[in-house]
């Protein structure tokens, strides 16, 4: 998702190796960039923010006087995650005006082989997780910061107070406050990936299955649809609860497929998901939150500016 504006700084102002400098701020950047994007996309919830974050965060390491920076993860950090805040209280206002219900930015994650089922992938697909963006919505830029530097990546209050330029027992205060919106929040779910792919598999099967029965079967008594369409395609433009209200718009949405429909499954935001292809194009992501072997919640983003990143 890497957009090279590094390379034509490679290019234009000077070569690589002529004093080992530019190799070495690069290196140093790319060492961290992970982090600098997850903390930006938890931040904002899109990826294309997130990487305006990082770029700019780029452009200011690149500039810098490194001489007076001891250490380079704490400083880009901080770069990244005030540029964050002041770039989703600008957001804050577009979203009032969004049409219909607001969902995250579908993000593919890859943890890799260094994360297998350990409990630190587990905190990580979690604080990516859709249900918790949609509460992470509710908090200030402030709180959203500490929640994610602290819950996601672990960082010390020391540390997060003084990326926030805030005292530490404020900083502690704000961690506590989010931390308890978040449980308040929160859905309970379960996260086992097998699980919520099976649950996925067979809720696909009995939406297209011609059989109602079978689709209200695996739907949980009060479970929700959120569906985000900006506007911009098909959706509904409220938040539908209770399993027959869902199940009954699922099976008129699905009972004829498509021509040119194809599906696959991904992982995004930590978890497994369907991506419905239309002629070869991203058309919608579907997943699933699974409690006690039922769906709790169906999340279908339609968006197509929130698709496009998905391409392939």
């Amino acid at each position: 998702m890497w957009r090279e504006p590094h390379r034509a700084l490679l290019d234009t102002r000077r070569p690589v190796g002529w004093d080992g400098r530019v190799a070495t701020e690069i290196d140093v950047f790319e060492t961290h960039r992970a982090v600098l994007t997850g903390v930006a996309y938890r931040m904002l919830g899109r990826v294309a923010d997130a990487e305006d974050v990082v770029q700019e965060t780029w452009l200011r390491w690149s500039r810098a006087d490194r001489s007076e920076i001891l250490e380079p993860r704490a400083y880009l950090v901080r770069i990244a995650t005030r540029l964050a805040i002041d770039r989703l209280r600008q957001l804050r206002a577009q979203r009032e005006t969004y049409v219909g219900p607001w969902l995250p930015e579908p993000l593919v994650t890859d943890f890799g082989p260094a994360l297998p089922d350990t409990a630190e992938r587990a905190v990580l697909a979690d604080s990516v997780s859709l249900a918790v963006l949609v509460v992470l919505e509710s908090l200030s830029p402030l709180e959203r910061a500490v929640f994610v530097l602290r819950e996601a990546f672990g960082f010390p209050y020391a540390q997060i107070a003084a990326i926030l330029d805030r005292t530490e027992p404020a900083v502690r205060q704000l961690a506590g406050r989010a931390r308890r919106h978040v449980d308040e929040g929160k859905p309970r779910y379960d996260v086992d990936p097998a699980e919520r792919r099976d649950l996925t598999e067979r809720f696909l099967a009995a939406a297209g299955g011609g059989d109602l029965n079978d689709l209200l079967a695996l739907l949980a008594p009060d479970v929700r649809l959120v569906g985000d369409s900006g506007g911009k395609s098909k959706a509904p433009l409220r938040v539908i609860e209770s399993a027959d209200k869902v199940g009954r718009f699922l099976f008129a949405v699905t009972k004829e497929p498509a021509a040119g429909a194809e599906f696959r499954f991904v992982e995004v935001n930590g978890g497994p998901a369907l991506l419905v292809l239309m002629d070869g194009r991203p058309d919608s992501v579907i997943q699933v939150d699974v409690l006690d072997g039922r769906i709790q919640c169906v999340y279908i983003v339609r968006n197509p500016d929130k698709l496009a990143a998905l391409a392939v």
